[in-house]
């Protein structure tokens, strides 16, 4: 076998020894794999990076809800949020308990507040009439908000989530009816959180969302945290020398402001973030075929398994995946192309990579979709009636771990009821 492009997991030594193919013929292609050793030293520069001795992290396991990916989260000490009753199911499954997981929905139903009430499990709210329902449901019990600080950052206009025109968030302007029914309902509100979006590179935003999440702190008496949410990017663009995300100088900055902010408020909060993506992202690969190439018109299309259905990213968001090329014989040559990267779903926007300039593709090559970890195998679909790939784990041991079977035909109709 010969490694095309490669650089990235040639560095990372992320396949430990491991043959792509022989991978790809054991588990199926396309195929999720992910390196144990990476996923943990993840979760460890995380919970080492800020020195406020209040410091927690929670997993935001929308990234990667896989129930081994979930469980090494938990060995490292990492907490987690869910955003369904789904999530919380699979988080208590894993092995984290109702006090280590944190509730933080959008527009829910009684029956999922219900639910995490019935678990004793601690649950955030983004607008007064949830409030209002929520308090219904519990008066007397404790609960948290999410505000919008006014300040959104991300890679792509659907994943910024504070600021104008959004949908999250309970605006500081509510705060006198936030109040009014914490105090009809006896509420214990325990803390305050905000998200602003996703995938940023640079702490300017983050720290001056978290300026405006103090004021609305300073309006409410006795809160045990402060959260400000995740969103810490990773560098996809990493074969273009894409510079990383300093965590330590983030961290140093969330402690200094945070220790001053303690002082001041009279007690020594908790601080919590929600990073999902930098604990997961670069823990993955995907694994896909080629199975034709073409030219239409001036443009190369490589065809491959690897449709929206499995990693939906590209489309959803324009979002960049560096690609790296494995061919099982020595075949080479030193042309680079411009090509367009193409899944096998029945739609003319199921690219995976636009004008991408890569060495030549041939037939039957293994392409490693790489930073593939968070987003991936969580968003895929059976669209097309097509099959969801299964997941692996490198074990930091060298050995295999299959931790998600790939989809039979007979789970596609399993829900359903003939006539």
């Amino acid at each position: 076998m010969i490694k095309l492009n490669a650089s990235v997991t040639d560095k990372t030594n992320f396949f430990n020894g491991s043959d792509p193919f022989d991978l790809a013929a054991r588990y199926g292609s396309p195929l999720y794999v992910y390196n144990e050793r990476i996923l943990r030293r993840n979760c460890r520069d995380l919970a080492g990076m800020c020195g406020y001795p209040h410091f927690k992290v929670n997993f935001s396991a929308k990234a990667n809800s896989n129930l081994a990916i979930l469980q090494i989260v938990r060995e490292e000490g990492l907490f987690v949020d869910a955003i369904s009753a789904g999530e919380i199911f699979a988080e208590l499954a894993a092995g984290f308990t109702s006090d280590e997981i944190f509730f933080v929905p959008n527009n829910i139903s009684e029956d999922e507040m219900r639910f995490a009430i019935e678990r004793g499990i601690l649950l955030s709210v983004d607008s007064v009439s949830q409030l209002e329902r929520y308090a219904s449901l519990n008066p007397g019990g404790r609960v948290a908000i999410r505000f919008n600080p006014g300040v959104g950052a991300g890679h792509h206009e659907k994943v910024i989530t504070a600021g104008e025109n959004i949908k999250f968030g309970v605006n500081p302007e509510d705060i006198p009816n936030v109040k009014n029914i914490i105090r009809r309902y006896n509420l214990s509100l325990t803390g305050i959180n905000q998200h602003i979006g996703s995938l940023f590179l640079e702490k300017t935003q983050y720290l001056k969302s978290m300026d405006a999440l103090f004021d609305i702190a300073r309006e409410f008496e006795d809160l045990d945290f402060i959260d400000m949410g995740g969103g810490f990017g990773i560098p996809y663009h990493k074969t273009e020398g894409q510079g990383r995300l300093d965590l330590k100088d983030m961290g140093d900055s969330l402690a200094e402001r945070m220790t001053r902010f303690a002082g001041e408020y009279g007690k020594e909060l908790t601080l919590m973030v929600e990073p999902g993506r930098y604990v997961s992202a670069e823990a993955g690969l995907l694994l896909g075929t080629v199975h034709a190439v073409k030219f239409n018109g001036p443009v190369k299309y490589v065809g491959t398994d690897i449709g929206f259905n499995v990693l939906a990213r590209p489309v959803m968001y324009d979002a960049h995946h560096d690609v790296e090329i494995y061919r099982r014989d020595d075949l080479t040559s030193g042309k680079r192309e411009c090509v367009n990267i193409a899944g096998n779903i029945c739609e003319s926007g199921d690219i995976l990579a636009k004008n991408r300039l890569l060495p030549e593709i041939l037939e039957d090559d293994l392409l490693g979709v790489l930073d593939a970890g968070a987003y991936g195998h969580s968003m895929s679909s059976n669209y097309n009636n097509r099959l969801r790939p299964a997941e692996i784990l490198l074990r930091e041991d060298n050995s295999v771990r299959l931790i998600r079977g790939r989809d039979t035909m007979e789970d596609l109709l399993r829900p359903y009821v003939k006539l």
